[in-house]
């Protein structure tokens, strides 16, 4: 098993590209079992994840090509309608797969999924969206059983709460639904954006996307489509904290700035330099930052996969902040593997509240889940001494390259094999 050796005391500098979104890449690549002619992905990253979705695609009936990050999908063949345990298992975001199936061939048996241990997540959400379009659903020996003999039918979906996965799912179940569906209080993400883009360009008839209220009136069938995945805005935020960390100068390139409004409010108010173009962002930073108040929030608010991230930037503040986290219930699970570097934060409930300046120092810590892994690195890299990542099988579900992409800005950061 991999870890990743981190030297901390390095200054970022250069430039960094911004790969696809992992988390608009595995919609889009649901929605190709909907696609009845080739469909091509662009700007598709190679990570843990979307190497899981294609191995469920392949078992699907989707035959796919990787050519560097360009992936072509043949139309989906055989109309195999069950996604077993052992694949969905790896990860959560398989599920995405019950609206296309369901849209398409009337059926679908899919597992209940895995993915990160960062709180509940249930399927309740996207259960009730196939139901409320005409879907008889059962949970039956750990598998989602759904059956629509003749279709899916156009309806008024309202959802309780916020939820990016049971939206897009909805949102590819009613391309295919007959007549109109309202999806009311959707995610507002902008890789609901760039799903519902995609479904355009496919043939769906949608209106309302990046609202609250998406409109989709349904049609008999899909094509496939050309469509390039909207840059990675977590990777984004990733490294521009970074570079703020450490008193870097960096330039991301090929990303949309555009997609993290709150994020860069919150560094500004930390006294981050932060220029935007439409493409790129220049990080600038010097001293330590000033602390500042974070609540995460559904989308255009701050973003939940980006808050142990800025948690390891207030260990370096002067002084106090408070972190609230509103979307996932356990997701500080990364707060005791900081606190072995060194970090001073107390825990209550949903808040955790960061004393600083904390002193980092290198220390063996263990990766939890996706976001807790890479905040960990980021500590390594202010850090005194050496800090050793484990379990960054985690990391390698979401970044592209993370190590190299560090490496070439000045960290010394390197991959080492355990028996090593």
């Amino acid at each position: 098993m991999d870890k990743l050796r981190v030297e901390g005391g390095k200054r970022l500098e250069g430039s960094i590209t911004i790969s696809g979104a992992k988390n608009a890449a595995l919609p889009l690549m649901a929605a190709s079992l909907m696609a009845e002619t080739e469909m091509v992905l662009e700007n598709l990253p190679e990570l843990a994840d979307t190497a899981s979705m294609l191995a469920l695609l392949n078992h699907l009936g989707v035959a796919s090509e990787r050519q560097d990050e360009v992936v072509r999908f043949s139309p989906a063949s055989g109309k195999r309608t069950t996604a077993p345990y052992d694949i969905v298992r790896r990860m959560r975001a398989s599920v995405l797969v019950l609206g296309p199936l369901l849209g398409r061939y009337g059926k679908a048996k899919v597992s209940l999924p895995g993915g990160c241990a960062i709180g509940t997540r249930p399927v309740d959400l996207h259960i009730m969206a196939m139901e409320a379009m005409g879907a008889t659903i059962d949970i039956i020996e750990g598998y989602i059983e759904a059956s629509a003999p003749d279709g899916l039918k156009g309806a008024d979906i309202t959802f309780p709460m916020v939820s990016v996965g049971a939206t897009e799912n909805a949102l590819m179940a009613a391309a295919l639904a007959r007549g109109e569906t309202r999806i009311i209080n959707a995610a507002c993400e902008p890789e609901i954006t760039d799903l519902a883009e995609c479904l355009i360009a496919m043939g769906a008839s949608i209106t309302g996307q990046g609202s609250e209220v998406i409109t989709v009136t349904g049609v008999s069938g899909l094509n496939g489509c050309r469509h390039a995945v909207i840059a990675d805005r977590i990777e984004t935020g990733t490294f521009a904290i970074a570079s703020a960390m450490t008193g870097g100068h960096v330039t991301l390139n090929n990303c949309r700035p555009d997609h993290l409004p709150a994020l860069w409010d919150m560094m500004r108010a930390a006294g981050v330099g932060i220029e935007e173009t439409a493409t790129s962002v220049l990080i600038s930073a010097k001293g330590s930052p000033h602390p500042v108040d974070v609540t995460t929030s559904p989308h255009p608010g701050f973003p939940t996969d980006l808050q142990a991230q800025f948690m390891a930037m207030m260990c370096l503040a002067e002084g106090d902040s408070v972190i609230s986290e509103t979307i996932f219930e356990n997701r500080f699970m990364h707060v005791p593997e900081l606190m072995r570097m060194g970090a001073r934060i107390d825990v209550n409930g949903g808040n955790a509240t960061v004393h600083g300046p904390a002193k980092l120092h290198g220390a063996q810590v263990m990766a939890t889940d996706l976001r807790a892994s890479v905040s960990l690195v980021l500590a390594g890299l202010v850090a005194d001494g050496v800090t050793t990542i484990n379990r960054v099988y985690h990391l390698d579900r979401g970044y592209y390259r993370l190590e190299e992409k560090l490496s070439a800005c000045g960290a010394l950061i390197s991959r080492v094999n355990e028996k090593e």
